[in-house]
Parts: structure tokens; C-alpha cells; sequence
């Protein structure tokens, strides 16, 4: 990973969080699954695996990324998972906060 000299701990964790999230969503698969919840709501795993085509295991692995980074979220309903938007989080990503690390100072 390349090493950023900052001095502010903070900026440093500011940036390294939006990193997270922007990887999480510099996948086209990734960018079709959030489609998919932004459009249908609490969605069953099992109907995933339908909607996007691909093995359960790539699936996975691709809501484990999402998950990880706090795009999503995930419910248990006895044996199947349900996953949603987290509308928090993706309302955030383009929020003052980011916009602000990009703004010249004057």
C-alpha cells in the first residue's frame, strides 16, 4: 500500500475510509447488486443468485466486499440472509465531507 507522509491522523483515517468504499464500488458486478437492492428493497441471497447469474460463492463474496465496506446490510431470517442498502451510507458518499477534502482553501 502506498504510504501517504501525513501528519493529520485524522485526514489520513478520513481518506483511508472513503478508499474502502470507493474499491467496494470500482466493480461493474458490484455496482448491478446495489442496483438491484436500490430498486427491490430487502432482498433474499437465494434471489440474487437468480437476478445476477453467478455462483453463490462469487456472490458472497461480492456482498462480503459491499458489507465490509457499510454499503449494505444483512438480516437473518432463519436460514437465508437478506441484504439492503444502506441509504446512510451511499447518501454519504457524496456528502460536504467528501466534497470538502476537494475544495481549494482560498
Amino acid at each position: 500500500m502506498l504510504q501517504i507522509p501525513l501528519e493529520n491522523k485524522q485526514l489520513l483515517d478520513t481518506f483511508e475510509h472513503y478508499e474502502k468504499k470507493f474499491k467496494a464500488l470500482s466493480d461493474t458486478k458490484r455496482l448491478h447488486l446495489l442496483h438491484i437492492l436500490c430498486k427491490r428493497g430487502s432482498t433474499c441471497v437465494c434471489d440474487l443468485i437468480d437476478e445476477i447469474q453467478m455462483p453463490q460463492s462469487k456472490l458472497s463474496y461480492h456482498l462480503k466486499i459491499l458489507l465490509d465496506a457499510g454499503l449494505i446490510t444483512k438480516e437473518a431470517k432463519g436460514t437465508w440472509s437478506y441484504y439492503s442498502l444502506n441509504e446512510k451510507e451511499i447518501n454519504h458518499l457524496l456528502s460536504e465531507e467528501l466534497c470538502c477534502l476537494f475544495r481549494p482553501s482560498r
